[in-house]
């Protein structure tokens, strides 16, 4: 590259006004000699953030504000992507911190290997005791498995990708984001840039550190809205169903039963017959099974201190129980209209 290409990047807005401006500073703050601007996509917040991002726009031209009034993240992001003018588009979020390098190591790396799209790792932090807690479930394999982004794995060709790196006139050639998955958008999105015969890839080199939910409650909405809309991807494309989607669910079932066979086996301990007994006295071990684990991988994930490993692990169950139930129910009954109530006030 001899001349260094211009980046819009794009951000849909709401609720985060706690976060919002160390965001922006981090993007505008880049160590990235190419034209920048910054388009927000502001949905109906209920705190300040509208204020803030108004402030922030008053203070530096490179911001252009755009009205989100619906507040759902497609319809923000392509309302973002379409006022914005530059040959590179960058997604980012209100919840993310780039690091100074990320420009310039993205764009190359989507010249160096020919891609459409390049994605990053997902680095979880915490400012508060249960956030780190949280921020650590994120890195443990146990907390989430699969995603490259999220543990990490080596450089190469990938499904999906974090926030993502774009050429322009990808969206000119496949569409941009279905406004009608309200999650779960980018992995449909990162499909059709694959059955273009375009390259998604991922780069660990790229690493954006992200402020999880705060509270095991806003936790638990995100969840059971992600599994739900994880299921809703697996009803429209076979490419979206995978084995591991199927383990929270059995997992689920596990504990649900055991907790049921826990009520039941002392009520029919005398008369049951020795077989129903041992079944029951198995499914009882399942809950104990799987909190133990949780403990064992809250303690040894990355969290400093045993308060934030102990709150590491309670973090387990509060994403794989609610993602399970979320996905079941997304399974039989789709997921239309269903919403992150953790973040919608």
């Amino acid at each position: 590259m001899t001349q260094l290409p211009g980046v819009s990047y794009v951000m849909p807005v709401l609720n985060e006004a706690d976060y919002l401006e160390e965001a922006v500073s981090s993007i505008l703050g880049q160590d990235y000699s190419g034209e920048k601007e910054l388009v927000l996509a502001l949905g109906p917040s209920t705190d300040t953030t509208n204020n803030v991002a108004r402030r922030l726009a008053d203070a530096d031209a490179r911001i252009v504000l755009v009205h989100n009034p619906l507040g759902r993240t497609p319809i923000g992001l392509n309302l973002a992507i379409r006022a914005s003018t530059l040959p590179i588009v960058i997604r980012v979020d209100a919840h993310s911190e780039l690091p100074s390098h990320y420009t310039q190591r993205g764009i190359e790396t989507l010249f160096r290997v020919n891609a459409h799209d390049v994605g990053g790792l997902m680095d979880a932090k915490g400012r508060t005791p249960v956030q780190r807690g949280i921020a650590a479930a994120y890195h443990s394999k146990f907390g989430f498995g699969g995603p490259a982004y999220h543990s990490g794995a080596p450089e190469g060709s990938a499904e999906s990708a974090y926030l993502g790196i774009f050429r322009r006139e990808v969206f000119e050639e496949v569409g941009y984001y279905n406004e009608e998955l309200w999650r779960a958008q980018d992995w449909e999105l990162c499909l059709r840039i694959r059955q273009a015969g375009h390259t998604v890839w991922f780069d660990p080199e790229l690493k954006v550190g992200y402020y999880p939910r705060d509270s095991f409650k806003s936790l638990i909405s995100q969840s059971m809205a992600s599994g739900t809309w994880r299921a809703e991807i697996a009803r429209r494309f076979p490419e979206g169903k995978s084995l591991r989607h199927d383990v929270p669910p059995l997992l689920l079932l596990g504990v649900a039963t055991g907790l049921a066979a826990t009520v039941i086996e002392p009520l029919v301990r005398e008369a049951a017959p020795t077989g129903v007994s041992v079944v029951l006295n198995l499914a009882k071990a399942v809950p104990a099974v799987y909190a133990a684990i949780a403990l064992a991988a809250g303690l040894t994930s990355n969290a400093k201190g045993l308060k934030d490993k102990l709150l590491a692990a309670c973090a387990f169950p509060a994403i794989h129980l609610p993602w399970a139930f979320g996905y079941i129910k997304g399974r039989f009954c789709g997921a239309a209209g269903t919403v992150d109530k953790g973040r919608v006030r």
